[in-house]
């Protein structure tokens, strides 16, 4: 499976997952994995994920001669799910993937998922994983690396961002919490497509919140350097978000003092609260 990253919107990045048979050089992020869950094994096809507008991955299927069959949408919002009636439109066999929860809310959806079940793409298997907050229905992908030595990949919409979590819109602090932390327990070789180029700003608040971090310190010039070569920040990597950012963090000391608070849910909402504010 290749992993590709489109630009869409002001901020927003589409994952465009690929399986083919001579991949040549595609700009593509590459992991010993493919998919699909499509009747016999099939070549030359490619799944999306939160397309928020049809024409970036219209033109990557044409230049790559890939055929659309799958569209993995992670919550109902609408640069999330901008672009599936277009694509369904030019892809009529295409199959719709979301939350259980959010059905009628995603457009064309047609397999309504829930915590625990999987989904396939060429010869790879996704764990979905229900992680509701920035809204009541947002699910997460997650591929399991094939060996140790390789990576995980985990799709997870605006729960978890590179720095930083998504507004809770529909969601409370507790559940939040319970759903960054199933993210959290994942493996730490785990990279993070996250659905928008929030880094920079979600760092600048991290520092206030714990300055001290050397970590996190060294991660902002990184990415401060990236940004000004006008380089993506994502995908990230679960190692570095566990000790950078804050929203993974509840129950460290530096975080617990900047909320004063030692309850994991209470520090969590608050360190949102201060966010929302930044």
């Amino acid at each position: 499976m290749q992993v590709l990253r489109l630009e869409a919107l002001s901020d927003n990045y589409i994952f465009l997952l690929c399986d083919r048979p001579n991949r040549g050089d595609c700009g593509c992020y590459t992991t010993t994995a493919s998919a699909g869950a499509y009747g016999d094994r099939q070549k030359n096809i490619a799944a999306v994920v939160d397309p928020a507008q049809a024409q970036p991955v219209l033109k990557k299927l044409h230049e790559l001669k890939l055929n659309l069959v799958a569209i993995f949408n992670t919550h109902h919002h609408s640069d999330h799910v901008g672009a599936n009636k277009e694509l369904i439109q030019l892809f009529p066999d295409v199959k719709v993937y979301g939350g259980a929860e959010d059905r009628g809310r995603i457009p064309g959806q047609k397999v309504f998922l829930q915590e625990g079940e999987r989904v396939k793409f060429a010869d790879r298997v996704a764990e979905v994983i229900f992680v509701p907050g920035h809204t009541r229905a947002h699910i997460a992908y997650y591929f399991p690396p094939q060996n140790p030595e390789e990576t995980g990949e985990l799709f997870c919409g605006d729960t978890l961002f590179a720095g930083g979590c998504g507004r809770l819109f529909e969601g409370t602090p507790t559940q939040m919490v319970e759903s960054l932390s199933k993210l959290r327990s994942l493996p730490e070789n785990t990279r993070v497509w996250c659905a928008h180029e929030y880094t920079l700003k979600n760092l600048q608040f991290a520092l206030t919140v714990d300055g001290n971090n050397p970590h996190l310190q060294q991660r902002y010039d990184e990415v401060k350097a990236y940004r000004n070569r006008g380089e993506a920040t994502v995908p990230s990597l679960l190692e570095i978000e566990k000790r950078t950012n804050p929203f993974l963090r509840w129950d460290q000391p530096a975080l617990q003092s900047a909320t004063k608070s030692k309850d994991s849910v209470q520090t969590f909402a608050r360190l949102r609260g201060m966010k929302d504010r930044f």
